[in-house]
């Protein structure tokens, strides 16, 4: 199982800005769609350290990223 199937990612779509650093620190797994928006990919392949620094980048905290083993909340940091 690879590591996306592994974390649950929601992108606040109203939150969103299209800022883009999310796709450029881990472009396997977030792009920006014709609404300048940020999306998650299916069958990423980049790593968990790379998907979770890439929703830390996010300057307006639009992506949460959740363990679905634990549920615990990774990203935004509380």
């Amino acid at each position: 199982m690879g590591d996306i199937e592994k974390l649950k990612i929601i992108v606040d779509r109203d939150e969103c800005i299209g800022d883009g650093l999310c796709a450029e620190e881990a472009p396997k797994t977030f792009e920006i769609d014709d609404d300048e928006k940020a999306v998650v990919l299916n069958n990423s392949t980049d790593d968990r350290e790379c998907i979770l620094d890439a929703g830390k980048c996010c300057p307006v905290d639009a992506i949460i990223i959740e363990d679905k083993a634990t549920g615990k909340k990774l990203c935004p940091e509380e």
